[in-house]
């Protein structure tokens, strides 16, 4: 739904929080490379995207040393290997544009998702200061990526729930596929979407099976491509073998740990987590298996450990979720900056979260009220989101859009190996959510017959709601007269 200021002074509004976010965002990424160089923006996982992201780009393979790479798939690894030519702080600076550039994308999908450009200006404005946000757009991780493909899907899903066009969900299905590429955990994310607009499309005969299909249509044929790839050249038929390689080395290794009361890193060690040479020596049998074969023989024995211990699987994995979830990122942005007090783990719940609070209240008093400013942030957006979804109501499709994606991204990210990043994706939801929480209920809350845009509709009418039904109203006292 448009105002009466129109387009232009729409995109007008949105130059505030982008210039914001990137002026936020490149002051944090110019302190890092100021303070520890390029160390801080990269982390262990960013060689394993950019080897083989190397080779595809120089090679057209995609692949690890002489093996075919199948933990990580080619949307980030591409994305970093072409922007790091010039080097790794120029890739670092690229990301910086684009989670300045997904301030506006967090904006559109605001406006789409709501009809409302208050409402998304605010959201806008959020999005352009929160934590997370800021800290991993000098990170070389795939969240940035991630989160900005997944901000132009849900957008086009949005336009299609008010619109019923199903060119947006087309569309939607492209961008979410794209998402998917970068990161794998976006895998089951089109089922849900799908499912949800089975629930959200019942009374709609025509569209209630048409628009799930051609969803899934979108984004299938994309993945399907992908596994049939790594089917032919490792035998493997999943998508990534990262998901089994966690489940093996991470959450099956935490369960078993805390079995036998012992430490995760000790558990992992046996397992052969160290390295390619330490697994062989617990599974020399595996030395002539491809790739595909120790991965499907990972998922299958950390399967087997999980179900002997059921209740410790199921805690340990929502002890996970409170981790994306709670998370301020604080501490991320400490230790980014090179700030972070060097006596002290950079997990605070290594040491217990109690414990180590105190501990680090008493020694950096200054950190320690950095990460209750963040986590104070964090809370308040909470409580805002959890407004806004009320606001708009249980029968908002949009509303459940919104709420549904975070909910997904933050659930599925559970387990031994959850950190705080994950959740990232899900901030632009909480965010327009946070800025809905915000309105008064005469300006959020419109049915979706209200915010749904038509077909065909004079400009007049799209241009400024309240005067354009007055306009049709005597129209049509004209056509009655």
């Amino acid at each position: 739904m448009k105002t009466a200021g129109g387009q232009g002074s729409f995109a007008a509004r949105l130059a505030g929080p982008a210039i914001g976010a990137f002026a936020v965002r490149g002051a944090v990424l110019a302190v890092a490379l100021a303070r520890t160089g390029t160390t801080a923006i990269a982390s262990g996982d960013t060689a394993s995207y950019l080897i083989p992201g190397r080779s595809l780009l120089l090679h057209g393979r995609f692949a690890t040393g002489v093996l075919p790479e199948i933990d990580r798939t080619p949307g980030y690894a591409l994305f970093l290997a072409v922007t790091s030519l010039p080097g790794m702080a120029f890739a670092a600076l690229v990301q910086v544009v684009l989670s300045a550039a997904s301030v506006i994308l967090v904006a559109r999908l605001a406006r789409t998702a709501v009809g409302d450009e208050g409402a998304a200006i605010l959201a806008a404005w959020i999005y352009a200061f929160e934590p997370l946000a800021v800290v991993y757009s000098a990170r070389l991780l795939p969240e940035t990526l991630f989160a900005a493909l997944l901000l132009m899907s849900l957008e086009r899903v949005a336009a299609f729930l008010r619109g019923r066009r199903l060119g947006a969900l087309v569309a939607g299905g492209f961008w979410l596929a794209a998402a998917i590429f970068v990161r794998p955990v976006g895998y089951y994310l089109p089922f849900a979407l799908a499912g949800g607009l089975i629930v959200a499309l019942r009374r709609e005969r025509g569209l209630r099976w048409k628009a799930p299909a051609v969803l899934l249509a979108a984004v299938l044929p994309w993945l399907v491509v992908w596994q049939a790839r790594n089917w032919i050249e490792t035998g493997f038929g999943g998508f990534s073998s990262i998901a089994a390689r966690n489940l093996y080395f991470y959450q099956a290794a935490e369960v078993e740990a805390r079995a036998e009361r012992r430490p995760l890193s000790e558990v992992q060690k046996e397992l052969g987590y160290a390295d390619e040479q330490s697994y062989l020596a617990r599974h020399p049998e595996q030395a002539e298996w491809s790739e595909g074969r120790r991965a499907a023989f990972m998922g299958k024995a950390a399967s087997a450990i999980l179900g002997a211990h059921p209740g410790l699987a199921l805690q340990m994995y929502a002890e996970g979720v409170a981790v994306v979830a709670l998370t301020p990122g604080g501490a991320e942005l400490l230790g980014l900056t090179g700030t972070w007090p060097h006596d002290w783990p950079a997990r605070i719940v290594d040491r217990g979260p109690v414990r180590s609070s105190a501990g680090l209240a008493a020694r950096h008093p200054g950190t320690a009220c950095v990460l209750v400013l963040f986590a104070g942030v964090l809370v308040g957006l909470y409580l805002l989101a959890v407004r806004g979804g009320v606001r708009l109501g249980a029968k908002s499709a949009q509303m459940w859009l919104l709420a549904g994606a975070a909910a997904y991204l933050i659930g599925i990210a559970g387990g031994a190996q959850a950190v705080g990043r994950y959740r990232l994706p899900a901030m632009p939801e909480i965010c327009i959510l946070a800025a809905v929480g915000t309105r008064g209920r005469r300006r959020i809350g419109m049915s979706e017959a209200q915010t749904r845009e038509p077909e065909h509709e004079a400009p007049a009418l799209t241009q400024a709601p309240s005067k354009g039904l007055e306009l049709k109203r005597t129209l049509e006292k004209d056509a009655a007269g």
